[in-house]
């Protein structure tokens, strides 16, 4: 197991995305996602500062770009925006080899702690965004347009930033 493993991850390429990967950024987050985001808005993200683009590939499986991640960072904070893997493409170590490059410049570029907004039905994303420490810290009700609720993660970046995990696990007094 740890062998393939191993071939796994050394079949994983990445690159930080560039305004002319917008096209294929836009396909890989439709066939995950509805609504899709499409090319003008992949563009206008590529565009923005503080926003971390990164696309991914797994050559044994497909030889053209199949996972995405974006961030956006403000101060000492990080937002996913989204981390999309093609189906056929899962469970090859792309999405988890796209989240560990991204937390490792997030970090270089000073950010202490990381949020994202997560389906509640989304196990699979739940289970990797944990195995990573993210711990839950909230909900939005309602969140995607499909009506499913969101569950709000934080992962500290460094040894420094504030848990808020720790506030979301202790019961409060009208919960004991």
């Amino acid at each position: 197991m740890a062998r393939r493993l191993d071939r796994q991850l050394r079949a994983l390429a990445m690159h930080r995305a560039a305004p002319a990967d917008a096209p294929i950024m836009a396909a890989i987050h439709a066939t995950c996602f509805s609504p899709p985001w499409n090319e003008a808005v992949m563009s206008q993200l590529l565009a923005s500062p503080g926003v971390l683009c990164l696309i991914g590939a797994t050559a044994e499986i497909v030889a053209s770009p199949a996972g995405l991640l974006i961030a956006r960072r403000a101060a000492d904070e990080a937002e996913l925006l989204t981390l999309a893997v093609a189906p056929p493409c899962r469970h090859a170590g792309l999405g988890r080899a796209l989240l560990e490059r991204a937390i490792a410049d997030l970090r270089a570029s000073g950010a202490r702690q990381l949020f994202l907004e997560v389906d509640e039905g989304n196990a699979a994303a739940i289970a990797l965004y944990r195995a990573f420490g993210a711990r839950p810290v909230g909900k939005r009700p309602g969140y995607y347009e499909s009506g499913a609720n969101a569950v709000i993660f934080s992962l500290a970046l460094s040894d420094s930033a504030f848990d808020y995990g720790q506030i979301a696990e202790k019961p409060h007094d009208d919960q004991r």
